[in-house]
């Protein structure tokens, strides 16, 4: 495809008609409700999204998860004392583990305009993406869910006024792009499960 073609479309009707097919998705997006808005970007994104009304459901769907992927009885990556429960019960292994078969976390915050998850060094200590396992099944709240990642940062800067946290970074590629894309270049894509938990 020429390098012209590609930046001002081809000149025939139905490049013309899904432009504006996504011109019109663009703008319903950017009137949608914060939550909608993130579940729409998310999914685009490649992320796979289960939604929890209380903590059973919560622990259920983790279940789910182990099942589909038989990660039962293995190895997995958690800084956050609060989640060990979670994996005792199922028996995971999280101490000084050598090949982890995902990560659990937390985040700091769910980022609606882009469908992307916000960490810090407090989930993901100082990992950077590509040094986290491929799969990864983050457990959130709706009240999470904020509009950009400068709010997000507005966020965390008066969650944490002391200890304030280090390597703030979000994760947004949850699959591989059909289509190479120069703001995916460095990142790998991250197999994600988001765990949403109602608290509003």
């Amino acid at each position: 495809m020429s390098l012209f073609r590609k930046f001002f479309g081809s000149g025939d009707d139905s490049s013309f008609e899904e432009k504006q097919s996504e011109f019109n998705n663009l703008q319903a997006n950017l009137s949608a409700p914060v939550d909608e808005k993130f579940t729409f970007n998310f999914k685009k994104n490649g992320g796979k999204f289960l939604y929890c009304e209380n903590l059973t459901e919560l622990k259920d769907h983790f279940e789910h998860i182990l099942e589909e992927n038989d990660w039962f009885e293995s190895d997995v990556v958690c800084y956050e004392p609060k989640l060990f429960s979670m994996l005792d019960e199922n028996k995971l292994s999280y101490a000084k583990v050598a090949n982890p078969k995902f990560l659990l976390a937390s985040c700091e915050n769910l980022i609606a305009d882009e469908g992307s998850i916000l960490f810090s060094s407090n989930q993901i200590k100082q990992n950077k993406p590509n040094d986290l396992p491929a799969n990864i099944v983050v457990i959130a709240t709706t009240s999470q869910i904020i509009e950009s990642k400068s709010d997000g940062l507005r966020v965390i800067k008066k969650k944490y006024i002391k200890d304030y946290p280090t390597n703030i970074t979000t994760i947004k590629y949850f699959e591989k792009a059909k289509e190479e894309d120069f703001l995916q270049y460095g990142s790998a894509p991250k197999h994600l499960y988001l765990l949403l938990l109602e608290d509003l």
